[in-house]
């Protein structure tokens, strides 16, 4: 296989055999090996999705739609595209679920080394490094839908259980990967939130040494907790270890903002973008290892004057990232309109079929990101006075009531009734046409955003 050659941390920096400092410049691929329902329009989760479709479709249509799919969301045509922009790196994530089952656990399945083998021969031939990000974990390492959660609880960090199944699948992938230098590295937990902030630095500890004991070539790369903003847990940084912070800047996610401008009551411009950089990036800086922001980016409305608000965001951003060293993962590469650097067509087969519960879900607010709640304000008002009458103290891990609230009524409550819908828009599809919808997201079936991808190949220029 050929492809891009082996990294290291140097320091503050990676480097590649040469000693030549290396800047990750890349996008996550998410919604394919680890689903969210913003990204392919389902409502709730991934598993919750998965059995509407299984009863919809039937056995072999939802075996044709899930090949077809996980076949055309990411192909050589998709790896071509991210080169031609000048990025060189890919962030992969994926659940547990396509290499072991709750009830065979420690039972690993070969198919999903099936599709990392495909994915990181897809990127050798583009030139681009492939970082693994586990990124939904047994028992749920967060209290949110990307780790296909379908309550607000993170089991994963009171079953050790559920701790033992991570390392034993990451000795297993390191072994498989131990001689592939494609892959830059190891991305173990994605946005992990250890309520407590007692487990999750033993946790590490324990699964850099299993890791390591496979293989001590690869980088690793380590989110913090609270979702990769809170770097409390680690002490002295690792060897051969990046530490990555997530980077969502408010006015690119909020509904209604502006940039610069005034969100929630916050002013925000590049100094105070850079300030929050800073502050999320503080360990990396202090211990004097690499910076990777593995996550950020804004969203997109559909509004000219708005979206290019976010992307002077963006690549104000980008300007900062530059000058501080830092790599980068753009998310996410492609969806259905929202945040992708492609996207499936708006009169693409796939698109027209859930259209209906799409515009349901827009008006319930029932997806966390990219939805808003104006339309159920009426429910969530005296919900939420009445939690500030009766519990103002009541500061729920990881982000407040607020947050709280809004994930059990909008993003649970709303959004479990809606996944029979979803699936109700799939019945009569025999297998074949299952298969055709899938093909919504082959690349030359999707629009490129071009805006984008302008300041994309501008700041690699």
């Amino acid at each position: 296989m050929t492809g891009p050659g082996w990294i290291r941390v140097d320091g503050e920096r990676l480097v590649d055999a040469s000693g030549r400092t290396v800047r990750l410049a890349g996008v996550g691929l998410g919604g394919w090996l680890n689903m969210e329902n913003f990204i392919t329009g389902y409502p709730g989760t991934e598993s919750q999705q998965r059995k509407a479709l299984r009863r919809a479709l039937g056995p072999e249509g939802y075996q044709r739609f899930f090949d077809r799919f996980l076949t055309d969301f990411f192909a050589a045509e998709d790896a071509g595209h991210l080169a031609s922009l000048g990025l060189n790196s890919v962030r992969v994530p994926f659940s547990y679920r396509h290499f072991e089952d709750d009830d065979r656990p420690f039972l690993l399945k070969p198919d999903g080394f099936g599709w990392l083998d495909r994915i990181v021969g897809l990127c050798a031939d583009a030139g681009l490094h492939v970082i693994l990000d586990l990124h939904a974990v047994p028992g749920y390492q967060n209290q949110n839908w990307h780790s296909d959660n379908p309550t607000h609880w993170a089991h994963f960090w009171t079953h050790r259980h559920f701790q033992d199944r991570v390392v034993h699948l990451w000795q297993a992938i390191a072994d498989r990967y131990r001689d592939n230098p494609v892959v830059a590295g190891y991305n173990p937990v994605n946005e992990p939130a250890d309520a407590s902030g007692e487990v999750i630095g033993p946790f590490y500890d324990r699964l850099v040494r299993a890791v390591r004991e496979v293989d001590d070539r690869h980088v690793l790369f380590l989110d913090g907790n609270r979702y990769s903003t809170d770097f409390a847990a680690f002490t002295e940084p690792y060897p051969n270890t990046v530490y990555t912070a997530h980077d969502y800047a408010l006015p690119g996610i909020a509904a209604g903002s502006e940039y610069p401008g005034t969100t929630r009551g916050e002013y925000f411009d590049r100094a105070a973008v850079q300030r929050t950089f800073l502050r999320r990036t503080e360990f990396m800086r202090r211990t004097g290892t690499p910076i990777w922001i593995g996550e950020f980016g804004p969203v997109y409305t559909g509004e000219p004057e708005r979206d290019a608000s976010r992307l002077r965001l963006l690549a104000d951003q980008l300007e900062i990232y530059r000058e501080h060293g830092a790599s980068w993962a753009l998310w996410t590469y492609k969806d259905i309109g929202l945040q992708g650097l492609v996207y499936a067509a708006e009169q693409s087969p796939y698109r027209q079929r859930i259209a209906p519960v799409v515009a349901k879900k827009a008006r319930l607010g029932s997806d966390s990101w990219g939805g808003v709640d104006r339309e159920v304000r009426h429910i969530l008002d005296p919900i939420e006075e009445l939690f500030a009458r009766e519990f103002p103290d009541f500061d729920p891990y990881p982000w407040g009531r607020r947050a709280w609230i809004n994930l059990l009524v909008r993003n649970i409550l709303l959004a479990e009734p809606l996944v029979g819908e979803f699936g109700r828009c799939f019945e009569g599809v025999d297998p074949d046409e299952a298969g055709r919808l899938a093909a919504s997201f082959a690349f030359d079936a999707c629009v490129r955003r071009e805006p984008l991808a302008e300041v994309l190949r501008a700041h690699l220029a």
